[in-house]
């Protein structure tokens, strides 16, 4: 804008007026943007909880879960103890399943997940739910699953090549990225973890001694990793919808330096009996639920679930929901 040398001082203080009340426009406006001015965003606090996804999420109707059992001072099963991750997350919220529920309190958590459940019975988990009455707002989502699918994958190795296998792998983290998406435009808040790294289960690391030609660990690894990559790059990245807790990178950690996170064994199975009848009075010699990462050859143990756990609560915590 131009100012004429003639304009007479009352001209000037109006116009003066006009670029004054501009400005502050433009800085109420920018504030608006990015969540400034005189109102916060306020925490996402669930009214209800969700799970879905495979075995690491499952607590049985009897209160059972595919890691190890904690047992009360009768020798009985005790579900409130050994929490697994979604077990923790949902109490962080006061939040309680009906298949652990001691206290009676109206049961707010949903267990959907199923033992066996590949990503695809995810999908069919969700629909399922969306066909019993759906969602609802408010409502928190877990998932987590592939690892079956990476089992069954590498069930078909050398048959077919690992750059076949790791496609089809990426293909279902994808899949899974799908169903975290469809959750979103249905309205609900999603925790996603990718998979724990397969290839440092101690299933890896018997198979890598079966064969001196070929390191079956790192194949279990590259088929997980494919599968994490799909499932990251294909998920909506907005935190106002999705948090992804990334418990690859986090066990890879663990792997390099077990003592940091207080592992005493990071590759030893500690249950001597099949999960999830395993329990605290089962365990190998010299095993604990807290020392060991593997309750058997590819279920984590209870540190192992507080790992997950900590990274969720965080994430769903610290995430614009």
């Amino acid at each position: 804008m131009i100012f004429s040398s003639k304009a007479t001082p009352r001209r000037q203080r109006a116009v003066a007026g006009v670029l004054a009340s501009i400005g502050a426009a433009l800085v109420l406006g920018l504030l608006a943007a990015c969540g400034g001015g005189t109102s916060q965003n306020r925490l996402f606090t669930p009214s209800r909880m969700l799970v879905f996804g495979d075995d690491a999420s499952v607590i049985t109707p009897t209160g059972t879960k595919y890691s190890i059992n904690g047992l009360d001072s009768n020798g009985n099963i005790d579900c409130t103890q050994q929490p697994i991750w979604v077990q923790s997350l949902a109490s962080n919220y006061g939040l309680a399943f009906n298949e652990c529920n001691p206290q009676s309190q109206a049961p707010t958590a949903i267990m959907l997940a199923q033992p066996g459940a590949q990503v695809a019975d995810v999908a069919a988990q969700v629909e399922a739910q969306v066909a019993a009455g759906g969602f609802r707002t408010g409502d928190l989502a877990t998932l987590l699953a592939g690892t079956n699918d990476i089992l069954q994958l590498y069930a078909q190795y050398p048959g077919r090549s690992v750059a076949d296998l790791s496609a089809e792998a990426g293909a279902r983290g994808k899949q899974l990225a799908q169903v975290v998406n469809r959750l979103v435009n249905l309205g609900v808040k999603v925790v996603v973890s990718d998979l724990p790294d397969v290839g440092l289960t101690p299933f890896a690391i018997a198979q890598k001694a079966l064969d001196p030609l070929v390191d079956r660990a790192a194949v279990l690894s590259q088929l997980t990793t494919a599968f994490n990559q799909q499932l990251g790059v294909n998920i909506v990245l907005d935190g106002r919808f999705v948090g992804l807790v990334q418990a690859q990178l986090q066990f890879q950690a663990v792997a390099r330096s077990p003592a940091a996170f207080g592992f005493a064994d990071i590759v030893t199975p500690a249950c001597a009996v099949a999960l999830p009848n395993c329990t605290t009075a089962t365990l190998v010699t010299g095993a604990t639920p807290t020392g060991y990462l593997w309750a058997d050859d590819t279920h984590l143990a209870p540190s192992g679930q507080a790992q997950l756990a900590s990274l969720a609560i965080a994430r769903a915590r610290n995430n614009p929901f």
